[in-house]
């Protein structure tokens, strides 16, 4: 037996018993006649204690072990004169009578802490070590307790956990999929699935009734924080429902969530359509926990001889209260915050509602104070607020001061981590025009159904921006962790969406036709949801990035630089695959 038990469940109770503890040294402090020990595992750090009463031999082994050696130690439970009140073992230490050097170890090439002196390169490099510290390991503890908390409370709604294939084929649709050739089948390929979606349909046409999966993704995409080339989605499934049945199912699972890992509880989420997100936070994605809500300025600033407004398409602002003292200086580096190419907007004006009642801006030349109270009632500012003003296109204009209010929210400390807003996102257009390629897209997926009353809209192509998707979101503190939709489950009003989206019949029949097959025997209404399991973890641990809530994670280049993947095959795959390499 390697050991009796871990080092981090040993308390003063358990004073006097002789044990086994085998782990990794975290550290020793080494007082001459005196040695200490902190040996560590997944659960925790035990003090080891050597003194002048110790054999003086095991003293010597003691000093010949450096950091990150395993090894295991017996030896008698006791109280410590000098307790820690900062470690659950703090009371007590072992007094060792026995050493084994399990193996050795090279010295780590970062601080195996809480706090590590290595970079962030560097511990992705050496992940392995990395998940020893506290804070990685903490993190992956956080998803396998979520994980377990969704499988227990979705099966007990009697949800089946159904695993749908890994090598499907690839669609157009979407992002970029990854592909895997056929070896057995030259010339043609396999693609890593984005979602379940089709197969989770089939499962409803095979009346499973209710299905769900925690299941591994692919999407060949350019990376961020909250993205990764794999990542991890809760893909559900559900028939015989509407919307209400679904949203109702799942913020009961978010609830749930928020519960058992917060301790937090929430009366109904709020929900917002997908235009009135846009046109209060220029985001179909939006951070309820603080105000500033867009207020549109179209009728009170046009006409006054300011050119930019006066040709705006829209002109619009948000209040930031009690900031009328931010300095020229702070205006200026929010100017140019805006300015920036990931912003896009040509500037910024701002107003100042000083304390006094005066006002001050920066287009004082265009418009008389009785003008500027005017805008600053539109907005129901008060003496003490600052007013920040964009103008331009209008949805460009929107999403640009979405990134300013986001600005705004982080330098008044208004983005607390450890408050939650959810919301529902609901009414999301169905199609969405790509001026590239000059044709209609699915804004979800074509599986999307219209909300039955802009059905009829179909058969107009005219009013095809207007029609509404039976989709929904769900956000939380500006972070989309879920969405999905009502399916089209009709064959008729499929085709129709097709053809819609540019489908030939022939086109459709290549790439839906088992799809569409299944639907002419008995595909019952149905609609999911999926939310994103990276996402979420990420949210309830606290951090801006999934990948340290993901054991192997790849880097923003879709590199493991620990285990050197991407990388080239031997030839003699590429030839037993038929592939041709043309590198350029």
């Amino acid at each position: 037996m390697y050991r009796t038990h871990t080092c981090g469940e040993l308390r003063l109770a358990d004073a006097g018993k002789e044990v086994t503890l085998a782990g990794w040294v975290q550290r020793v402090r080494d007082k001459g006649s005196l040695v200490w020990i902190d040996l560590r595992d997944r659960y925790g750090i035990t003090q080891l204690f050597l003194d002048g009463n110790s054999d003086p031999k095991l003293i010597e082994q003691a000093r010949t072990f450096g950091r990150e050696f395993v090894i295991q130690a017996k030896g008698t439970v006791i109280e410590r004169e000098s307790k820690n009140p900062n470690m659950p073992t703090g009371d007590i230490e072992l007094k060792v009578n026995a050493f084994t050097l399990l193996n050795g170890s090279k010295t780590p090439p970062f601080t195996i802490e809480d706090v590590s002196d290595g970079g962030d390169d560097l511990r992705m490099k050496y992940r392995y070590l990395d998940i020893r510290r506290n804070p990685v390991r903490k993190n992956l503890e956080l998803r396998h307790r979520m994980a377990m908390l969704v499988r227990n409370y979705l099966s007990n709604l009697n949800f089946l956990e159904i695993e749908t294939p890994m090598l499907i084929k690839s669609t157009p649709e979407g992002a970029r999929d990854f592909v895997v050739p056929s070896r057995m089948n030259p010339g043609e390929f396999y693609a890593l699935p984005q979602s379940p979606q089709q197969y989770k349909q089939l499962l409803m046409v095979a009346g499973m009734d209710r299905y769900f999966q925690i299941v591994r993704c692919f999407r060949d995409e350019d990376l961020r924080a909250d993205r990764q080339p794999e990542f991890t989605q809760i893909d559900c499934e559900m028939s015989f429902v509407e919307q209400e049945d679904v949203l109702n199912t799942f913020e009961g699972l978010a609830k749930h969530l928020f519960k058992e890992m917060k301790g937090l509880e929430f009366d109904q989420f709020p929900r917002m359509t997908w235009h009135d997100a846009m046109k209060y936070y220029g985001s179909d994605k939006p951070d309820i926990r603080f105000g500033m809500k867009f207020v549109e300025l179209n009728d009170v600033v046009k006409g006054k001889g300011f050119g930019l407004f006066d040709n705006a398409d829209l002109v619009v602002g948000i209040n930031a209260e009690g900031c009328s003292e931010y300095t020229r200086k702070q205006l200026d580096q929010l100017t140019e915050f805006v300015k920036r190419p990931q912003v896009g907007a040509g500037g910024m004006v701002y107003i100042k509602y000083n304390t006094d009642g005066t006002f001050k801006s920066s287009v004082d030349k265009f418009y008389t104070p009785d003008d500027l109270k005017v805008i600053a009632d539109k907005f129901g500012a008060k003496p003490g607020d600052l007013m920040l003003i964009l103008c331009g296109e209008a949805m460009k204009t929107r999403v640009q001061l979405n990134a300013l209010r986001l600005e705004m929210g982080n330098q008044l400390g208004l983005r607390n981590p450890d408050v939650y807003a959810p919301l529902w996102v609901i009414d999301f257009p169905l199609l969405e025009w790509d001026e590239e390629t000059q044709r209609y897209y699915a804004m979800h997926h074509p599986f999307t159904a219209p909300k039955p009353e802009d059905e009829a809209l179909l058969d107009d192509p005219t009013k095809w921006s207007d029609i509404r998707a039976n989709a929904y979101d769900i956000v939380m503190n500006g972070v989309e962790v879920g969405g999905g939709s009502i399916r089209i489950h009709d064959r008729t009003l499929q085709n129709k969406m097709f053809h819609t989206l540019g489908f030939t019949d022939e086109k459709a029949q290549e790439q839906f036709g088992f799809l569409m097959g299944a639907f002419e025997y008995g595909a019952p209404p149905h609609a999911g949801l999926a939310f994103g399991f990276d996402r979420l973890c990420s949210l309830f641990g606290g951090a801006d990035s999934i990948r340290d809530f993901i054991a192997f994670p790849k880097n923003n280049a879709g590199r493991d630089v620990m285990s050197g993947s991407p990388a080239p095959i031997a030839q003699e795959q590429l030839d037993e695959l038929q592939i041709a390499l043309n590198l350029k």
